[in-house]
């Protein structure tokens, strides 16, 4: 949540000239604009002692301010931009080096990052108390000002503090063997020193994971769980792929809500072309007339044509399931598909109600029900029977994207498998028998959550 932050009060310092972070991040929304400074970490005096580690104009910075001198400020040439992805980042700090450039190294998915933008290092021997040493510690805002432009909107994981030692990146993490990629060691051999901590490990726990008993508070806002998580990746709804700024996107990117006066529309972040997929939809606010909300699917064709082509009315290229004016039917390129309209299908939707799609890539065919009534049109997804036919717009290769589309103050939550309706954990979580995600409702067995461990399954 954009609204939440931790915070304690550190004791004694082990050493307040070297120390390590180290985080694993997920960005909700786009670090892109100057108004947007996402702090991490901060420890704020006053506005001419602080210091804090900061997203900013989309790189990272690390600064700190002594009496209303710049002591450090280093930040890197390497921009963060992408919010599907998570970004395993160690800063190491070490002011007794003599060689200025390994006072302060970034490490980013294991690599060190040697471009850097700003590069004021500060003196050999200096120290950092504002940061390193006995100090108000925040996690998630700027003390100096807490508007929602200085908090972080996104998910963190696995944060690490080392009082005293300066660790490199492959403390933390390491490269996989089988698919190349940097991953998560979940309990690294390192020493915490007295200020050292380990919090939101597997979870949303602030409760020291370390020997130490450093236990944060929750300052302000909701801290919540997700099973989105470095090690895998959950489906989301896509910021920089939505029609227009009046969708407003929160919540880890799995709630949206129409907040000018039309139709408005966004992609998801993962997609398949192969495999069998199952996600549900929960409306939240009806919105204009008893709402009209549409959950479905587009293909990767028309994803990357012109915004006319993935117009929000429509779904245009794919597939959409239609609650309107509280009634549900199917369409496609915007029309109703014979036997899917209104009168065929009798189904009524209201706030709180949840549509529930599951989607066999691998026969081309999608299901569809409300909450946990029977399979609609007496379909069965794991028998494969009477399915909606999407092969004719589905070929062998073209890939499928789960969109939304709402309308006119519609509000919705969409849960790909990450546990949760916005800020609500699902209440009943039905059986799933791939292990993977958490539904509201029973997943039909063989499909699975879209995440990167269901692409991998």
């Amino acid at each position: 949540m954009a609204s939440t932050y931790l915070s304690r009060t550190s004791g004694t310092t082990t050493n307040n000239k070297i120390g390590t972070f180290s985080f694993w991040v997920k960005f909700s929304k786009k670090t892109e604009t100057s108004s947007y400074e996402p702090h991490i970490f901060d420890s704020y005096y006053s506005s001419d002692n602080r210091s804090g580690l900061k997203f900013e104009n989309q790189k990272l910075l690390f600064y700190s301010r002594v009496g209303a001198s710049t002591q450090v400020n280093v930040s890197t040439n390497r921009l963060f931009r992408d919010t599907n992805a998570w970004y395993h980042i160690v800063i190491a700090i070490d002011m007794t080096q003599a060689t200025n450039t390994n006072r302060l190294k970034f490490y980013v998915n294991g690599v060190q990052e040697t471009s850097m933008d700003a590069t004021t290092y500060g003196s050999q021997n200096d120290t950092i108390h504002h940061f390193l040493g006995s100090v108000n510690l925040a996690i998630g805002r700027y003390g100096g000002n807490t508007s929602v432009n200085h908090i972080f909107d996104g998910i963190l994981s696995h944060v690490h503090y080392i009082d005293g030692t300066a660790y490199s990146a492959s403390d933390f993490g390491e490269t996989d063997s089988t698919t190349g990629e940097w991953k998560i060691k979940t309990s690294p051999s390192v020493t915490y020193g007295n200020n050292g901590f380990f919090i939101l490990k597997d979870g949303n726990s602030v409760t020291d994971s370390s020997s130490n008993s450093n236990d944060f508070s929750v300052t302000a806002g909701t801290l919540t769980k997700t099973e989105d998580c470095p090690s895998n990746v959950f489906c989301t709804v896509n910021p920089l792929a939505r029609y227009s700024a009046n969708l407003n996107i929160t919540n880890g990117n799995t709630t949206v809500d129409e907040t000018g006066n039309g139709w408005q529309m966004a992609s998801s972040t993962l997609g398949a072309s192969t495999g069998k997929w199952y996600l549900e939809y929960k409306i939240t606010t009806a919105g204009n007339a008893n709402g009209y909300h549409k959950i479905g699917f587009i293909s990767d064709e028309a994803f990357s044509s012109s915004a006319s082509h993935i117009a929000e009315s429509a779904l245009d290229g794919g597939y959409a399931f239609y609650c309107s004016n509280g009634s549900l039917e199917v369409r496609t390129n915007d029309a109703v598909i014979s036997g899917y309209s209104k009168s065929d299908l009798g189904v009524n939707l209201t706030t709180g109600s949840v549509m529930c799609l599951a989607i066999d890539m691998d026969n081309k065919r999608a299901y569809f029900r409300k909450n946990a009534d029977a399979w609609i049109k007496s379909a069965d997804p794991v028998n494969g029977t009477n399915g909606l036919d999407i092969s004719a717009d589905y070929t062998t290769g073209k890939a499928m994207i789960p969109a939304i589309a709402i309308y006119q103050g519609g509000a919705g939550s969409i849960n790909f498998g990450n546990g949760y309706f916005g800020q609500s954990a699902v209440s009943s979580a039905g059986t799933n028998a791939s292990g993977n995600g958490i539904f509201e409702y029973d997943v039909p067995t063989g499909y699975t959550a879209l995440s990167t461990k269901g692409l991998n399954l």
